[in-house]
């Protein structure tokens, strides 16, 4: 598929493709992307994961969660503070509740997870390339949490096949992840 050349029309084209994915496709893709995040050491060995509520038939992370608590890991989900994410426990999906931009966000806020504990970060996207750019929902967020130093785990992003370009246009300000996962490969950036 060639998209185009500018961020928008990526979003739009990319967000339109995943948003046809039937309940079937999201949920057979989301079982073997998981599958590929629980094979690889880093998650094996993390203590602490982040993982994300997806929205828009992103790849779900459930699964990720299960398995995580049934092997006494520490489980965070971010919550939007003003201009950045803040990591909080969670222990199980009843923990969640809708929040801005209706994302499901961590109820309990009595446990907040400093980013530097986080040895596996899944971060989602609308697109990313085999260099390790994203392309989120233009908001930044996940942006400036790995440009600040303060995370030092693997960030990885997170998604279906077809969102994984040869290259995308990138930015100054645009943080690379660190890896690739998709429903069919695991992917080291260029």
């Amino acid at each position: 598929m060639s998209l185009p050349l500018d961020k928008n029309s990526i979003r739009t084209t990319l967000l339109q493709r995943r948003m046809l994915l039937s309940c079937a496709e999201v949920a057979s893709g989301s079982v073997a992307a998981q599958m590929q995040v629980l094979s690889l050491p880093a998650f094996q060995h993390a203590k602490t994961l982040a993982l994300y509520s997806p929205i828009r038939n992103e790849v779900e992370t459930d699964r990720l969660l299960s398995a995580a608590l049934a092997m006494d890991k520490q489980v965070c989900y971010p919550s939007v503070f003003e201009d950045k994410l803040r990591f909080f426990q969670v222990r199980s999906l009843a923990d969640l509740k809708v929040g801005r931009f209706g994302i499901c966000e961590p109820i309990h806020r009595s446990r907040e997870i400093d980013p530097g504990q986080i040895g596996l970060l899944l971060v989602p996207g609308i697109a990313f390339d085999r260099h390790g750019h994203r392309l989120g929902y233009g908001r930044g967020y996940f942006d400036r949490l790995l440009s600040d130093g303060c995370f030092g785990g693997l960030s990885v992003g997170f998604g279906y096949d077809f969102q994984i370009q040869d290259k995308l246009p990138a930015e100054e300000h645009d943080q690379k992840v660190a890896l690739l996962v998709s429903d069919k490969e695991i992917y080291s950036p260029l």
